[in-house]
């Protein structure tokens, strides 16, 4: 599995932010946000926030995985699997690219005063409970760069499928300053 890491980082014209240095010391780097693949803008500022788009897992502009979370005990479905552990990498994955989209519309990620909702969505065989330990993923990524202002609010659902047949996708609202 590819991890967050090996994704590039667009122009680094501008000077590197503290989050952005956090990263940095997770071996992560803030990627290019990810083009729309349907008709919406990947991030919206109202008032002192940011909602993001769903962010899929895509690094390097691809999808690295699809089919349905899976521990491989639940159900008979000959689809493709993806485990808890690599959903979970995946989650933080789609973190890092909600952070680039809040950066597009916001410019600096220091900006950002509070992570107020993080809303996950796993595609899960139909016997999956798991959904809250693989939205962990973003949550413990999140709380790793921006320390108590990365504690917020939290939903962690299981869908029958979602776009491209990614594992996950997560979507983020910030507040900033």
């Amino acid at each position: 599995m590819s991890t967050p890491a090996e994704t590039t980082s667009g122009a680094e014209t501008a000077p590197i932010s503290a989050v952005e240095r956090r990263l940095a010391e997770l071996g992560l780097i803030l990627p290019e946000v990810a083009a729309p693949v349907a008709a919406y803008v990947p991030a919206v500022i109202t008032g002192s926030h940011v909602y993001t788009s769903g962010q899929l897992p895509f690094i390097n502009g691809k999808l690295e995985a699809t089919g349905k979370v899976s521990t491989g005990t639940e159900g008979a479905s000959d689809e493709p699997t993806v485990s808890p552990e690599d959903a979970r990498a995946y989650a933080a994955v789609c973190a890092i690219n909600a952070l680039a989209a809040i950066k597009s519309v916001i410019g600096d990620l220091d900006r950002i005063t509070r992570i107020v909702k993080v809303v996950g969505f796993v595609s899960s065989d139909p016997a999956f409970t798991g959904q809250p330990g693989v939205i962990n993923g973003a949550s413990e990524l999140l709380g790793q760069v921006f320390g108590d202002a990365g504690q917020h609010a939290r939903s962690a659902v299981g869908v029958s499928v979602l776009p491209l047949d990614s594992p996950v996708e997560v979507e983020l609202i910030a507040e900033f300053s």
